[in-house]
């Protein structure tokens, strides 16, 4: 755990390398086409795809409850194993956003308006179970945008994310833990509060970054904390950095190319 050096800080902003996959979000929200009030879950069947045509769903009635764990009943929508949720913005009226009950979704260019307890949940599945998180964005997320509770492996590319606690976080205290993996690439944060992924390195997690452009007006910000995964009680922080678990290196992250003011931030932040 070693504080970003001179030389590894220039090479944070020097000019980022071409990524493939997904372009990397320009920070721009998408206008809605109009509002949806649902007065339950929307279900999207396995195998099929619900394109919302850029229009905002939330539920109707429902205020968000803040940090308050909520359950796939407050949801906006459950999206079911092989099924795809597109071009749809979530509204600020609503608790549980999005679930993925039984992992292996795609979410394509979703919006969270304004994030309540999580953003997008990914819960039960398999080892070999696969979610995508492709495009898109979220913002105002007091904690977690992204909280994967099953096994598997989550992909996030191309997503923008805003003033949140966290992007990603594997499970820290599930009554059941397993191994969980995230790839995160061609991704633009905005203000992290606590880190953009959070992994239990105790269980075998990993998360593999590249390409990620990190804009913040504050220090301290971490690209991906170390956490012993617990079934009960909190878990802990042990550490953070790239590692085994974490992997990337000063190549794969961007710091404040937009204007911010880097001087601010040399003695505090962390990798």
């Amino acid at each position: 755990m070693v504080q970003l050096t001179n030389v590894l800080c220039a090479a944070l902003i020097a000019a980022p390398a071409l990524v493939s996959g997904a372009a990397l979000p320009t920070g721009s929200w998408p206008a809605s086409k109009g509002t949806v009030q649902l007065t339950a879950p929307q279900v999207v069947k396995a195998g099929t795809t619900f394109d919302g045509g850029m229009k905002t769903y939330e539920r109707k009635g429902v205020t968000c409850t803040s940090q308050a764990e909520g359950g796939k009943a407050d949801a906006v929508f459950l999206v079911e194993p092989g099924a795809t949720l597109k071009n749809v913005i979530i509204g600020k009226n609503q608790i549980e956003g999005v679930h993925c009950e039984q992992h292996d979704c795609t979410i394509q260019n979703v919006w969270w308006d304004d994030v309540c307890e999580d953003a997008l949940s990914i819960k039960n599945g398999k080892a070999s179970s696969v979610s995508r998180v492709l495009g898109g964005g979220a913002r105002y997320a007091d904690d977690k945008i992204i909280q994967q509770n099953g096994p598997g492996k989550v992909v996030i590319d191309g997503f923008y994310a805003q003033d949140f606690g966290k992007l990603y976080r594997s499970c820290g205290n599930c009554k059941t833990q397993y191994k969980r993996h995230v790839e995160v690439s061609n991704v633009l944060a905005v203000n992290p509060k606590k880190a953009v992924t959070m992994i239990n390195t105790n269980l075998g997690d990993t998360a593999t970054i590249s390409n990620l452009h990190v804009q913040s007006s504050k220090g301290d910000k971490t690209v991906c904390v170390w956490s012993k995964g617990v079934t009960k009680g909190e878990p802990s922080e042990t550490g953070y950095g790239p590692s085994k678990s974490c992997i990337y290196t000063a190549k794969d992250v961007f710091l404040n190319e937009k204007g911010y003011n880097f001087s601010d931030l040399k003695r505090s932040l962390r990798a």
